[in-house]
């Protein structure tokens, strides 16, 4: 590999540390310098929606430097507003662990790099995160070490700050990002044709062997944590990532670009169908922007006629001739393109929902598509893997969410194991499993800090494409995980022993059984939907709960709105065809077409009020994501039972507790 030129060393500016206690913030701010000693202790779990929530999304140019951590919590307050960093003339900042957590927003780095930070130290780094900021010459260290000698004024050379880094990525860093090391050195990307392999490979690794390209500086090499490229069957894109993209290849390459293989690009609107609505946006006057955001999507689109999806308003269904096929960006990729054996690769953390049909399937940033839309070449760091062995036989009303809400709870996974890792769920209760509950596992690797999930193919994928999609796809017998591949742990779940799971706001890590909840929670709002909650699956539970409420004479209390958001139009047409919409509109739930909506705090279903109470069947709970209240996660049944019941409980314990009141004595 050719060795990288490295710019002269220069000193740093002032150090951000991000403490978690808002006094210590706000005199940073106010222009004391702190020791580190001073501003423990340090945030851990600190999230790309913290750094950048989700309203500054809407822009995707300079003005981001404006809006760094200006969702970042101390203690229940958000001590960092707008301009605050540019003002303050800070260069360095300085956080806990798992840094960065979440999607794959490209904005939060591009926001930290345009404020003026040149360099982030943290105990550790969320996969995704570290790769976007690579990708846009923002450096990342875990060396504390550098602290005091920066605060000395010691000039770092940018060669001693990445030494530690594998080759790629201190190549991209030299280049300053990724865009411009394409430039200089893809200009020759070749396919590899891999050999037949003596040793024992997980199918994740076969999958990338299959996919293998070289490159000048990487080469092919499936050992862990190495640079390479790989060939991805299928790109895709949404309207949040898309404006930011094509303003990063225009800047770069002047327009128009060459897309290479355009006919794999798949280009979405799957956020915004409901903004007018969304009281974040709405509220802050952000809503032209966003409108804005979506042009510059459909323009790209236009211009280079990729193929695309748009999620339809209320309005635009009521005056549609039924024909738009639309929904949740990789719900629909899973529904519609991924195959077996084949890499997706798209701008969203969640990309891993494909996995569950044996495809090696994640999520990647704005820069990393670009590259990838005009080289064809997509970067990854060789992952290890971890085996999942889901063993026993799932109680019934317990659900794939139960078992990935117990997952992430598990202290190994709390302190990183996963981070960067592929999860290979195996064993008998997966075999039981649908591809609508494989596809909650998979896509909420994102959670468990995962590079991706995935499941071997078996009968019950062939019978989803069969049936979903009218593909007939014979399983290749090299698809499944050789018995004596390697994995850096294996974790076992005894599936029998798990009971309906929930997890407390703030962060998906802080799961427990709802059986050991000691305390009362009313709710104020019940949201089911979302790409891992808003399957065909999810909404035979959500109908299956109602139901039994409407025959036992529960309704919904007034107090309490329950949203309902299908993933895709094909969820919502199933759900048509089986007459759960008369069950949904008898218990007074709204209903909403498909989007992101309140996961992503884009529509109806979020929170308006710090003091409301919400419980939801999405992925994730970070703070201020779904608005200012507090944020719940649970599966299905358990978000339709507390609806009917105004507080958190299990469909489990309604139903024990409707038993005993009809069998209770009569005056």
């Amino acid at each position: 590999m050719t060795t990288a030129s490295f710019p002269k060393p220069t000193p740093f500016g002032r150090i951000l540390f991000l403490s978690s206690r808002p006094g210590a913030i706000a005199a940073q701010l106010d222009g004391c310098k702190l020791r580190l000693s001073d501003a423990l202790p340090l945030r851990d779990d600190i999230s790309t929606d913290e750094i950048t929530p989700m309203p500054v999304l809407a822009h995707y140019d300079e003005k981001l430097g404006r809006y760094p951590y200006t969702g970042v919590q101390a203690n229940n307050e958000t001590p960092i507003g707008p301009d605050a960093i540019l003002n303050g003339g800070f260069e360095v900042t300085v956080s806990g662990k798992r840094y960065g957590k979440g999607s794959s927003r490209e904005h939060s780095p591009a926001a930290e790099k345009l404020a003026g930070i040149r360099l982030v130290i943290a105990e550790s780094f969320e996969r995704l995160y570290r790769q976007n900021a690579d990708n846009i010459g923002l450096i990342t260290s875990t060396d504390f070490g550098l602290i005091e000698r920066i605060q000395n004024g010691e000039a770092i050379s940018l060669e001693e700050l990445v030494k530690d880094r594998e080759a790629l990525a201190a190549n991209i860093l030299a280049c300053g990002g990724l865009l411009h090391f394409g430039r200089k050195h893809m200009e020759h990307v070749v396919s590899v044709t891999p050999s037949s392999s003596k040793k024992p490979q997980t199918l994740f690794e076969k999958i990338v062997a299959r996919h293998m390209l070289e490159t000048e500086h990487a080469r092919f090499t499936t050992t862990p944590g190495a640079g390479i490229f790989i060939r991805a069957d299928w790109r895709f894109i949404h309207e949040y990532y898309t404006g930011m993209c094509a303003h990063m290849l225009h800047s770069t390459f002047g327009r128009p670009v060459i897309l290479r293989d355009k006919e794999s690009i798949v280009a979405f609107e799957d956020h915004t169908s409901y903004i007018n609505t969304s009281v974040a946006h709405v509220s802050r006057g952000l809503v032209p922007n966003i409108l804005r955001m979506c042009e510059a999507h459909r323009d790209f689109v236009a211009d280079y006629n990729l193929r695309s999806h748009r999620t339809l308003s209320e309005s635009e269904v009521a005056h549609s001739d039924g024909g738009n096929v639309a929904g949740i960006s990789h719900a629909m990729m899973s529904e519609h393109y991924a195959l077996p054996g084949q890499v997706v690769v798209g701008t969203d953390s969640h990309t891993p929902h494909s996995g569950a049909l044996g495809c090696a399937a994640f999520g990647v940033g704005t820069t990393d598509m670009a590259n990838a839309f005009v080289t064809g070449a997509v970067r990854l760091t060789v992952p290890e893997s971890l085996l999942i062995r889901l063993d026993g036989t799932l109680p019934a009303g317990i659900t794939a969410k139960d078992i990935v809400l117990e997952l992430l709870a598990r202290p190994e996974i709390r302190s990183g194991l996963g981070i960067g890792k592929v999860f290979e769920f195996a064993g008998p209760a997966i075999e039981s499993l649908s591809i609508d509950e494989r596809a909650t596992l998979t896509n909420m690797t994102a959670e468990l800090g995962g590079l991706t999930g995935i499941v071997a193919p078996d009968q019950e994928t062939i019978r989803f494409l069969r049936e979903r999609r009218g593909v007939e796809f014979p399983i290749e017998p090299w698809m499944h995980s050789d018995p004596d591949a390697h994995y850096a742990a294996s974790l076992h779940i005894d599936c029998e022993q798990i009971s309906p799971m929930i997890a407390r706001p703030g962060d998906p890590g802080n799961g427990l059984s709802i059986r050991d909840l000691r305390e009362h929670v009313a709710i104020d709002i019940a949201y089911g939907g979302s790409c891992t909650a808003g399957k065909r699956a999810d909404f035979d539970h959500y109908h299956a709960v109602l139901a039994w409420g409407l025959e036992h004479g529960l309704r919904i209390p007034p107090t309490v709105t329950l949203y309902l958001q299908y993933g895709t139009t094909a969820v919502r047409d199933y759900c048509i065809g089986r007459g759960y919409d008369r069950v949904f509109s008898a218990m007074g739930a709204r209903m909403l077409e498909p989007s992101c909506g309140a996961c992503a705090n884009c529509g109806p279903g979020s929170s308006s009020r710090a003091d409301q109470v919400t419980v939801s069947a999405i992925n994730r709970n970070f703070t201020g994501r779904s608005g200012p209240g507090k944020v719940w996660l649970a599966s299905p049944p358990t978000v339709a039972a507390s609806a009917l019941a105004g507080e958190l409980i299990s469909f489990e314990e309604l139903q024990k507790r409707a038993a005993t009141r009809n069998a209770a004595p009569r005056p």
